[in-house]
């Protein structure tokens, strides 16, 4: 399974013990994590940011996804009615690699549902598909 992990989805799997880190460890074992240039950067942003996580930490955390996922480039694409625009990359990302998942917790791109018949997955949603 090809994954796309919105930025709040890895802050979570990095930053606390709980679901997004289980989430995130079944999907380094058996499938494809898929990130942009533009969804690392916010990641790396709100770790400083927002986490106070120190410069080595953040480096490490890159290393790993850069190391173990896959590199997209995000398509340009519009979504009539969306509030947040910098969600568009992110959409842009999933579409662009075929994604069978993109997974977030943001509920306006929860409330989609689907990006071009992409599932917009909670980190629950993909959990429980996973390993029950």
């Amino acid at each position: 399974m090809k994954v796309v992990l919105d930025t709040n989805v890895l802050l979570a799997a990095f930053a606390t013990r709980g679901l997004c880190e289980a989430l995130f460890v079944v999907l380094l074992q058996g499938h494809e994590i898929v990130f942009s240039e533009y969804i690392l950067t916010e990641l790396r942003r709100h770790l400083d940011a927002k986490l106070k996580m120190s410069k080595r930490q953040i480096r490490d955390i890159e290393q790993l996804l850069r190391d173990s996922c896959t590199p997209v480039s995000p398509i340009e694409i519009t979504v009539p009615g969306l509030n947040d625009l910098d969600d568009l990359p992110v959409l842009g990302t999933a579409v662009a690699c075929g994604a069978d998942a993109l997974v977030t917790g943001d509920a306006e791109l929860l409330g989609l549902l689907m990006i071009r018949e992409i599932p917009i997955l909670s980190p629950r949603q993909l959990y429980d598909s996973l390993c029950t």
